[in-house]
């Protein structure tokens, strides 16, 4: 059962919901976007079965409860306390009405979520069918029972204050006309009755044939028209003024009529039924009749985009028509007959997709394929099938695309293979003499660079043909038939699904097998691969999904479901899987965890036990339970700590960032760079007491200038500097031949800090030849060890710009820069020889034809 209701705006137009699982309010209505969406309310826990708003909030019921929604996506209020399930819902101001099936009434506060009132009824006296807030008629409600008679109740007193005897026949719908104290009342019978419940008197009555009414609406756009709905799908337009009927629409809905609304002042009206559609007729005819404006589907047979960013990117392709022209010419409204059966198989490329028709669709039981449109979200011009082929056993089971957009390939039952232009629809030749296998097709797929066209065949055998001229050019013979096949064009590699449940890889250049996957259980429907072609995520009908490493060849990730996936794809970046499954409507999205957390990819043991997982879902109780299961660490995690050196014979690199050893040498020109043009003046402050010159007339002393020109203004640093902790330690390291201190000193300094420490280790500036030769021993350990081997390097330099003059006339110091010499030559060549071998396996591997 659907229900519909819609809320008045103060501009005219309605929000529009339609009750499923989810809450799906729809965007403004209006003559410009009859029908656009707006946004998607979380899921609740049940199915939803009755729907009612006000301008404020939506109010939605499942089983015995009843939530309301703000903003059209989260709950705010969950209203509990009935004990059967809730089938009618009234907004009343800051209240809400809710009547059970065991016709108990409630009155809630909609803020507070209390109870207010309670109104238990006799099922066998009055069972409550409908409910009613007349207008003008404060705190005022009317209840239509299955037994005939209705009942108006003032809630603020809690006193009946009319019964009306009624008709005999059970009340199923309640509307208020456009005039006050007039409401409209279905009944089981197929009448409408126009009645005055201020004099409670009968004013028209009208008949309908076509079973109980199940829904009331009036236009209120100066035109005196009711409608009403009916559960054959048809829809009977009355005339108020001549009391007559006017318009039949017939086949409104191939089921039932589960809600009619006409839209405020608008010649609109919004219908939907349990065949799940949502349609708009707009009344424009010179007859008063509707036709169809804008509809939405859900069915079978439809071909759909979905958004993961936003449900209002999502678009409905339609459905397929066998013959357009036939139901342009006879004015068929129910297409149910010539509509195209379901989708079975579809390739879709974009490379051309602004020029012609960019998808190709397979159907059930159909030989000839359909050519889509993704922009104009219509179906193509072509219809793609083989000339003179009549038989109706034969039928299309395999597409494919090829990447440039121009040309589709098809695969038959019967083993043909052919190729199409996708432009013009014109036949291109095909694979074979006759056939391009002895059995059904069951994949077919084209490189990138439209050389090699791979089919496979339920023979068990696979083909590679030339694409251009249509020549066989290699088979392989398989261990079993294959299922499906999946080729990842930017790494040629082709993923082949067998009917033993296995899974086998082939590389298209050399044609071989290279990777044999096992584990499945049941038939594998469908596989995916991620976008840099490492991963193979697989499908079976055991209910469990596999992710497959390809460059190790194992198992990586296994999860069990309740429903066996059907099908399973991954987006272009990676960040999402999509899937859907047994008995479920829905296309459901997976993140990729590897993204955003740290992910153990190590291979899963053999005797590996997969979990079951919940479906994705947007139940405010689905997300606690994923977020708990996040917050617990993973026991197959090792944390791996990678120690500071991997070897002695490698050279290794310290974590620092280039900013600290980089621009040692370059340091004077930065802060040339980086010297202000003008000095900071600071204004010369007055002393406290300011002297004066002693005489009769008060004169203020000048300050005393020194004019000495003999005075030297340079400070001997060497007497009064006191030695650094870096002095100190390359002082210890002359005794114990230990330098680890001094070089995390320096690792701890920025660029000003190092070029100061060694600056202050020549004799002029506090330090002494010992140091410097302790210094050039540090350098000379670090080279040893091959650790911080750029830290080396960047700080014997910057100590050779430094000390350049002092160097050469120290023998002290000549002798030990000789033996580092050769030691940093020794260094280079070992470096230079591990660079050439990589090179030359580089150009190796980019040259050599493997």
């Amino acid at each position: 059962r659907v229900e519909m209701t819609t809320v008045p705006s103060s501009r005219g137009s309605s929000l529009l919901g339609i009750g499923t699982q989810t809450l799906q309010p729809l965007a403004s209505l209006g003559r410009q976007l009859p029908l656009s969406l707006g946004s998607h309310s979380n899921s609740l826990p049940q199915d939803i079965c009755c729907m009612a708003a006000d301008g404020r909030l939506v109010f939605a019921a499942y089983g015995n409860v009843f939530s309301a929604f703000a903003r059209n996506k989260e709950v705010v209020h969950t209203f509990k306390g009935h004990k059967a399930e809730i089938h009618l819902l009234q907004p009343f101001g800051d209240h809400v009405i809710s009547v059970d099936t065991d016709s108990v009434l409630i009155i809630w506060h909609i803020y507070s979520e209390e109870e207010y009132l309670q109104l238990p009824f006799d099922k066998s006296v009055f069972k409550i069918s409908a409910i009613l807030h007349p207008s003008t008629y404060l705190n005022k409600i009317l209840l239509g029972s299955e037994q005939g008679s209705l009942q108006l109740w003032n809630v603020k007193s809690n006193k009946l204050l009319y019964t009306f005897a009624g008709w005999k026949v059970g009340v199923t719908a309640l509307q208020q006309a456009p005039a006050v104290d007039v409401v409209a009342v279905g009944l089981m019978s197929g009448q409408v009755i126009i009645h005055n419940i201020k004099f409670d008197e009968t004013l028209m009555k009208f008949r309908q044939d076509w079973g109980p009414i199940t829904s009331i609406s009036f236009r209120t756009d100066g035109h005196p028209v009711m409608a009403a709905g009916s559960p054959c799908g048809h829809i009977g337009l009355w005339d108020l003024e001549d009391k007559k009927l006017i318009n039949q629409m017939r086949n409104a809905h191939s089921t039932a009529i589960a809600g009619l609304t006409f839209l405020h002042r608008e010649p609109l009206l919004v219908t939907n039924g349990a065949d799940n559609a949502l349609r708009i007729w707009i009344f424009d005819g010179p007859a008063g009749e509707g036709r169809a404006s804008e509809f939405l589907l859900c069915q079978d047979g439809t071909l759909q985009s979905f958004s993961t960013v936003h449900e209002k990117f999502n678009k409905s392709l339609g459905h397929g028509l066998i013959n357009k022209k036939r139901v342009k010419r006879k004015g068929l409204q129910n297409t149910m007959s010539v509509r195209l059966p379901p989708v079975t198989e579809f390739a879709a490329e974009e490379a051309r997709e602004s020029d012609w028709d960019g998808i190709v669709a397979c159907h059930q039981g159909k030989l000839s394929c359909s050519t889509w449109n993704y922009q104009r979200s219509t179906i193509g011009a072509h219809f793609l099938r083989p000339a003179g082929l009549k038989t109706d056993s034969t039928t299309a089971t395999a597409v494919d695309i090829t990447s440039c957009g121009n040309f589709a390939v098809i695969g038959l039952s019967s083993g043909a293979v052919d190729v199409y232009n996708m432009q013009s629809g014109i036949h291109r030749g095909s694979f074979g003499r006759d056939q391009a296998h002895k059995g059904s097709v069951r994949g077919v797929a084209v490189d990138g660079l439209n050389q090699l066209t791979i089919t496979a065949g339920s023979e068990g055998v696979l083909k590679f043909w030339n694409f251009k001229n249509k020549v066989l050019i290699h088979s392989v013979s398989l261990d079993s038939s294959p299922n499906l096949m999946l080729l990842h064009r930017d790494s040629g590699i082709l993923g082949l699904a067998l009917d033993d449940f296995s899974i086998s890889v082939l590389d298209i250049e050399t044609r071989k097998i290279v990777r044999e996957f096992s584990g499945h259980q049941g038939q594998i429907n469908d596989m995916t691969f991620s976008p840099d072609g490492r991963w193979l995520i697989s499908a079976s009908m055991d209910c469990s999904i596999r992710t497959w490493d390809l460059p190790s060849g194992c198992l990586i990730d296994s999860f069990l479901l309740d429903s066996a996936p059907l099908n399973v794809t991954m987006s272009p970046t990676g960040d999402f899987l999509a899937t859907s499954h047994v008995d479920h409507l829905g296309v459901y999205l997976w993140s990729n965890i590897s993204l955003y957390s740290v992910v153990s990819l190590r291979p899963l043991p053999t005797d590996y036990v997969p979990s079951v997982v919940m479906l994705p879902g947007t139940c405010q109780t689905q997300d606690v339970e994923l977020s708990e299961e996040t917050v617990e660490p993973s026991e197959e995690m090792i944390e791996y700590d990678s120690p500071e050196q991997l070897n002695e014979q490698l050279v290794t690199l310290s974590l620092l960032p280039e900013s600290r050893w980089k621009n040692l040498l370059n340091l004077d020109v930065i802060k040339k760079k980086n010297k202000p043009k003008e000095p900071p003046k600071v204004p010369k402050s007055a002393p406290f007491f300011i002297p004066t010159i002693p005489g009769l007339v008060p004169r203020y002393a000048a300050p005393e200038q020194n004019n000495d020109p003999q005075q030297s203004k340079v400070v001997n640093l060497g007497i009064l500097a006191q030695k650094s902790d870096f002095c100190l330690k390359l002082e210890e390291g002359l005794v114990n031949n230990k330098y680890e201190a001094a070089v995390n000193l320096l690792k701890e300094l920025g660029p000003s800090g190092i070029e100061t420490e060694l600056r202050s280790l020549s004799p002029d500036c506090g330090g002494s030849v010992g140091i410097m030769k302790s210094f050039l021993k540090m350098i000379g350990t670090m080279l040893d060890r091959k650790r911080d081997f750029e830290l080396a390097q960047a700080y014997l330099a910057l100590f050779l710009k430094l000390h350049l003059k002092t160097l050469p006339s120290e023998p002290v110091l000549l002798e030990e820069m000789t033996k580092l010499s050769s030691q940093l030559e020794e260094n280079w060549i070992h470096l230079q020889l591990l660079f050439n071998q990589s090179l030359c396996v580089l150009n190796y591997i980019k040259s050599a034809l493997l």
